[in-house]
């Protein structure tokens, strides 16, 4: 008997939660995704934060073409010289301080975090990790062992020893770091905690005790990265410089693909005691790494990151519901707080039922979050907020 695509999708493929979207895509533009039954729906998460350009952007396909004309994979990370993977560093690094000159190249937000993860203890000689309570880096043993929602946790210790959490923008807590400390891990926004921002004199704090007690800062801009927040990346809103930059999602252009960036000298460690100490089969995938390219030199542009501040500020001035309690946002991140998760569940519904895509937050359900294509245009950030204001008046009366 034929099975209907739905049913191949929940019988045949790993669900990760009981309540998927469902939604059956067949092509998508723009900041449009298109499904089998004639809809359209306007991707206001972008994949959540991975489609920073929308999809399938001109100069993202031209890219792609062309590198797939030339090879696909051809060997482990590391071993041979490639263009589109030489092209993608020195751009980083070229837009980078002039200590993050040496990238690591992997396949996704939670690898480089595992990477920067062993890097810092490799080059501290140290074990504890501190994070951040509200923090989110991923799902793996490492990044969830540095994440805060018990409720993810709990059900896959032991997790990794020695790791102790600070509050955010609390500097009493930056006590905590000592002598013992290989890396304090932060995000530069906190995504999934709901778009929390740090003080900028909290993040010049803890980049100076950092540096006093010899522990490396590890910035994750898996989320915020990739001109998302106005910048190419959110810590050059703040006035600090990591140790180790972790970066991914948008950074593929809509392809897989991860980094983490240090110093050379640093990089090196991973070269002797042990040779291949951090070994990796398909980072720094060739055609992942042009459409990154691609991608960067996008948002490298006259004038596209200022547009992006512009659009953002447009679209919290548009969402204007009474019943909103707070909006949270840089640049194009932001978060919808209301009442309660009830009230939210029930936008997001409503949304989706009109042609919108929101999403919510693993650990911060009374609120909501939108992060748009950059590329969107003034008549489609109308037309979404005015959609978004009916679903919430729905929800709410």
């Amino acid at each position: 008997m034929l099975q209907s695509e739905k049913d191949i999708f929940l019988n045949k493929i790993a669900q990760t939660s009981p309540f998927p979207f469902l939604l059956e895509v067949e092509s998508a533009s723009g900041i449009y995704l298109h499904t089998t039954d004639g809809k359209s729906y306007m991707d206001l998460i972008s994949g959540v934060a991975v489609s920073n350009l929308g999809h399938q952007h001109p100069k993202v396909m031209d890219a792609v073409k062309k590198q797939l004309e030339k090879h696909m994979h051809i060997m482990v990370y590391g071993e041979y010289v490639q263009s589109s993977v030489n092209e993608l560093a020195k751009i980083l690094t070229d837009n980078l301080p002039k200590d993050l000159n040496s990238v690591y190249f992997c396949n996704s937000g939670a690898e480089s975090i595992e990477g920067a993860l062993k890097l810092a203890k490799r080059v501290t000689g140290r074990t504890e990790l501190l994070s951040f309570r509200g923090a989110y880096h991923g799902s793996t043993h490492g990044a969830l062992s540095i994440s805060s929602n018990e409720k993810k946790k709990y059900r896959f210790r032991p997790l990794l020893p020695d790791v102790g959490f600070l509050r955010l923008n609390n500097f009493e807590d930056l006590n905590l770091i000592t002598e013992r400390t290989a890396c304090v891990v932060i995000e530069s926004i906190q995504g999934d905690a709901g778009i929390r921002i740090p003080q900028q004199q909290f993040l010049q704090a803890l980049r100076k005790k950092c540096t006093e007690k010899g522990a490396m800062l590890i910035m994750d801009e898996i989320q915020s990265g990739i001109g998302r927040t106005g910048k190419l990346f959110a810590f050059e809103h703040f006035g600090v410089e990591p140790d180790i930059l972790c970066t991914a999602k948008a950074l593929g252009g809509g392809l897989p693909l991860g980094a983490f960036i240090s110093n050379k000298d640093h990089m090196d460690l991973f070269t002797k005691n042990p040779m291949l100490g951090h070994i990796n089969t398909f980072g720094g995938n060739p055609m992942s790494c042009a459409a990154a390219v691609a991608t960067i030199k996008v948002i490298l542009e006259d004038n596209f990151l200022n547009e992006v501040e512009r659009k953002g500020a447009k679209f919290e001035k548009l969402i204007n519901h009474t019943a909103i309690v707070e909006v949270r946002r840089k640049g194009m991140m932001f978060a919808f707080e209301f009442e309660n998760e009830e009230i939210v569940s029930k936008i997001v519904q409503e949304c989706i039922n009109n042609g919108v895509i929101c999403f919510w937050f693993l650990s911060c359900p009374d609120s909501f979050r939108i992060a748009p294509p950059l590329t969107i245009n003034d008549e489609e950030i109308e037309k979404a907020s005015v959609i978004i204001n009916d679903a919430i008046e729905k929800a709410v009366n």
